[in-house]
């Protein structure tokens, strides 16, 4: 019972996962991928193309993400649950704007943070 299933076991039926087969930090990044992927796409290339000034020249569309996601309640426990990692992983990518790549620890610690966080069922 305690078994993970086997790899391609739960393939998307109708493109999206069953419950059981994802965990909920996925469910998050699905929920942005699928209610927010306008806002998610225009962040992203924004970052991409303004490697050391991101932080500036991005954030009216970080903002719009933000606001598209909060909605949804997965999203909002992984705000309230994760706050105190996601802060210490901003606050590294404000001091390494040109260097993100020194943050990898941090965002390695709001992942595995929101990765634990459960929905009441």
């Amino acid at each position: 019972m305690g078994t993970l299933p086997r790899e391609g076991a739960c393939a998307p039926e109708d493109g999206i996962r069953p419950r059981r087969c994802r965990s909920d930090m996925q469910a998050a990044l699905e929920v942005t991928a699928r209610h927010c992927r306008k806002e998610a796409e225009q962040y992203g290339q924004c970052v991409a193309a303004n490697p050391s000034s991101w932080q500036q020249d991005c954030h009216q569309l970080k903002l719009e993400m933000a606001k598209c996601t909060s909605s949804h309640p997965i999203v909002q426990k992984i705000r309230h649950d994760c706050a105190e990692p996601f802060a210490a992983f901003e606050q590294c990518l404000k001091l390494n704007q040109t260097s993100v790549v020194n943050c990898s620890e941090h965002v390695q610690k709001f992942l595995l943070c929101a990765d634990q966080v459960k929905l009441a069922t």
